[in-house]
C-alpha cells in the first residue's frame, strides 16, 4: 500500500471515530480548514441538511492572524444559529486537532451565545 493510501485512511478514520462520540441529536457544527480559509457549517443529521454556514472567504474584513479570522467565523456562525433558533450544537473537528484555529473558531461560537 502507497503511504499516501495510507495517510487518507489514517485521516478517515480519524474522522469516523470523532464523528461517532459526537451527539446525533444536536445538529452539529462541522469544521474544515486548507491552508489559508476555515469554513463551518450547522448540520442537521436527521434531515440531512446544512442549516447554515459560515467561512473566511464571506467576510468582509478579512485582515488579521488566522486565528482571530477563524473566531469570527465563529461568532458569525452562532449568532445566525441563534437568529435561527439553535441553541445548541454538537462540534465535529473532523480530522483536525482542537488547538489552534479550530480551537478560537469553537471559542468564537461560545462567544457568539451558541452552547457547544
Amino acid at each position: 500500500m502507497s503511504i499516501l493510501r495510507k495517510v487518507k485512511n489514517r485521516v478517515r478514520r480519524r474522522t469516523l471515530r470523532v464523528r461517532s462520540r459526537v451527539s446525533t441529536a444536536l445538529p452539529r457544527v462541522s469544521v474544515f480548514r486548507s491552508a489559508q480559509h476555515i469554513y463551518a457549517q450547522l448540520i442537521d443529521d436527521t434531515q440531512q441538511k446544512t442549516l447554515f454556514s459560515s467561512s473566511s472567504l464571506q467576510l468582509i474584513d478579512g485582515k488579521g492572524t488566522k486565528k482571530d479570522i477563524a473566531h469570527r467565523v465563529g461568532l458569525e456562525l452562532a449568532k445566525k444559529a441563534v437568529v435561527g433558533g439553535v441553541k445548541e450544537a454538537a462540534f465535529d473537528r473532523g480530522p483536525f486537532l482542537f488547538h489552534g484555529r479550530v480551537k478560537s473558531l469553537a471559542e468564537g461560537l461560545r462567544a457568539g451565545g451558541l452552547k457547544v
